[in-house]
């Protein structure tokens, strides 16, 4: 058998526009993804850690400090060194590469658990590491792994016609984002945020596509009659709303 990687990337060119994935079939029968990359492929596992690794015994090596976590946050492993965190960044990148290909293939699920993943590998380095310059090689990327995770799940949430947690994902990532550049401003050369931007803009179009409801309706025609010093129309309006709002608590 040939070890050629030309046999496996034949008819599968490398588009540096896009993200190249696609779903395979392993020799053990289980489905695996592929992501196309310049120089060649990256095969990885759908569960567990892309390698397949069990670090430890453990499906991955955060479950690994989770567990020891639970032992007490005095044990000495908990003390997250350089060693430890390059082990820690290794997962959190292949988790990365994972994400990327299942977004790129619609698995909205397995990208919604892979940030997930690394969130809490930035939560766990931030209590730990030895050195804050360690934590800041994970926590740089915070803002793009939080915003990853907030589009998908506000995705899922437009699938399920559900504009209104859609919403509420999008605009609690926007606040979360920004409290993390406030905190962190002293890392940050540039303060513009491309995710910030990102899911501004999506929880405008977001707004714009959520269905007008009655009491939505109601609101608008009260804030003009307002703004107009039409306090008797405003008067009417005001009861109405909040007759409809009483009937909506109605079981």
């Amino acid at each position: 058998m040939t070890k050629d990687l030309s046999t496996i990337l034949g008819g599968w060119d490398y588009d540096a526009s896009r993200v190249n994935a696609r779903w395979v079939t392993g020799v053990d029968g289980l489905p695996k993804i592929q992501l196309r990359l310049d120089l060649g492929v990256l095969q990885m596992e759908m569960e567990g850690r892309p390698d397949g690794q069990t670090p430890h015994g453990y499906p991955s090596l955060l479950d690994y400090y989770r567990a020891l976590e639970t032992e007490g946050a005095s044990h000495p492993a908990l003390r997250l060194r350089e060693e430890n965190c390059t082990a820690l960044q290794h997962e959190a990148v292949q988790y990365y590469y994972r994400y990327l290909a299942f977004y790129a293939l619609g698995h909205l699920e397995g990208v919604v658990r892979d940030t997930e993943h690394n969130l809490e590998i930035f939560e766990l380095v931030a209590h730990y590491a030895v050195e804050d310059e360690l934590a800041w090689q994970f926590l740089q990327f915070f803002p793009y792994v939080r915003m990853m995770n907030a589009r998908v799940i506000a995705e899922q949430s437009l699938e399920q016609k559900d504009h209104d947690t859609g919403i509420q994902i999008v605009e609690e990532a926007i606040k979360d984002i920004r409290e993390f550049l406030n905190e962190y401003a002293e890392y940050e050369e540039d303060h513009h945020c491309e995710e910030l931007e990102l899911l501004t803009r999506m929880l405008e179009k977001l707004k714009k596509r959520k269905p007008r409801t009655e009491a939505d309706c109601l609101q608008e025609d009260l804030d003009q009659a307002v703004a107009a010093e039409d306090y008797e129309r405003a008067a009417v309006l005001r009861d109405a709303l909040k007759k409809l709002q009483q009937e909506q608590m109605i079981p």
